[in-house]
């Protein structure tokens, strides 16, 4: 498809943009060097006249280009992808952190933001994305261990903020974002062995919207959610779930990364900070619940 134009800003070994593969796309490659304003710019341009940008970024660079994010992508409204890698808790420099994505990119008016649990939901979203022309749309390319499922991923999601029930359960539903499903995985089989708690699973797959049909399904017979995302909780995902039970009964654990700069911490040290580990996330459950062992 000569419409598609792969856009990188100087980094294309983080994405496997490899020699060979910039070799085979020859003038359908651009490397637009340090210039992450000028990628998000030129893509938009791009998918405004009828090509299909796809832009590789790194998550900790983002943050460069917030305002053509904002103004020229997506109040343009331009069906450019925005593949964002290495997006999560990590322990690199204080200058590489890669937990500031979610908050930048989620609450732009106009943008989707996609969060796979595994290959075949990225390639599935993938494949959405290439396809659409009705909104700018990111990715949040998988940044742990790649997980496949073996079964298609047949998702609409041009039904937009969509979430999918994996488990029904009752009492404690527990909101795996993308990279830490597999955490809300072992929070809920943590819950089953330990407090006999058959909590429900879920699978969000959209970071710029809620689904408030199966938000408000939840307050029938579950009292605590719990939301786990692989980034910053100050202006993320999280919070959009505590902001909607606001004005209910229903409690919500918020699990993330703090507003802090860290510089090659630990990531054990920093899940340990964070709680966020199924054993610490057990407690503070125990304790909201106000079981004993």
């Amino acid at each position: 498809d000569k419409t598609v134009v792969a856009i990188s800003a100087a980094t294309p070994g983080a994405y496997g943009f490899t020699k060979d593969f910039r070799d085979k796309l020859g003038e359908n490659y651009t490397d637009v060097g340090i210039a992450e304003e000028h990628a998000i710019a030129y893509a938009s341009a791009l998918a405004t006249n009828g090509a299909k940008p796809i832009l590789a970024i790194m998550s900790s660079f983002v943050q460069r280009t917030y305002d053509q994010l904002s103004q020229d992508l997506s109040l343009n409204n331009s069906p450019a992808t925005i593949l964002v890698h290495w997006g999560g808790i990590t322990s690199a420099d204080a200058t590489h952190l890669c937990v500031f994505d979610i908050p930048l990119i989620s609450n732009i008016p106009n943008m989707v933001y996609l969060a796979p649990t595994c290959k075949e939901e990225y390639i599935a979203m993938l494949e959405y994305a290439y396809k659409q022309n009705s909104h700018p749309l990111a990715i949040r390319v998988p940044f742990s261990e790649v997980i496949s499922t073996g079964i298609e991923d047949g998702t609409d999601y041009s039904i937009l903020n969509k979430f999918k029930m994996e488990e029904r359960g009752e009492k404690v539903a527990i909101l795996g974002l993308g990279n830490f499903f597999h955490l809300a995985k072992e929070v809920k089989s943590e819950l089953k062995s330990k407090l006999n708690i058959d909590a429900t699973l879920i699978n969000p797959k959209f970071i710029t919207g809620l689904d408030e049909e199966m938000l408000e399904e939840l307050k029938h017979n579950h009292s605590v959610v719990i939301s786990l995302e692989d980034g910053l909780l100050n202006g993320g995902f999280g919070e959009k779930i505590a902001r909607f039970y606001g004005n209910s009964d229903m409690k919500v654990l918020c699990y993330g990364a703090k507003k802090e700069f860290t510089d090659r911490t630990s990531l054990d040290e920093l899940y340990t900070n964070f709680r966020l580990k199924k054993e610490l996330i057990l407690e503070d459950v125990r304790d909201m619940l106000s079981i004993s062992y």
